[in-house]
């Protein structure tokens, strides 16, 4: 049987952050679309490299874990940055959980 539906990606505006595994650095990002499947966002044109970096990306109530599959320069010296999402591993549901807990003990 053939598979007849197709997940595309919707137009979605957000503010975004995107953490790297490697190195646990924070980028600000702008979200341009996204489906259940991945996201494309827009980085300042200085921002290094993310190509092939395991990231994980929180706009609005989205939370994603992703490897960043394409990078291109935009009109405005921006770059435009394609995210494939992957299955959240335990070390990194973990890393999750325990990060929230510190904000929320530095909160009260």
């Amino acid at each position: 049987m053939v598979e007849r539906r197709r997940i595309d990606r919707v137009s979605y505006k957000a503010d975004s952050v995107i953490v790297v595994r490697e190195d646990l650095k924070k980028i600000y990002a702008k979200v341009i679309n996204l489906s259940p499947l991945g996201v494309a966002v827009t980085v300042d044109g200085d921002t290094p490299s993310l190509l092939g970096k395991d990231v994980i990306i929180v706009a609005d109530t989205v939370i994603m874990y992703a490897d960043v599959i394409r990078e291109d320069s935009a009109e405005n010296g921006a770059k435009t940055v394609a995210l494939n999402a992957k299955k959240f591993t335990s070390e990194v549901l973990e890393y999750l959980f325990e990060h929230i807990a510190l904000d929320e003990d530095k909160e009260q």
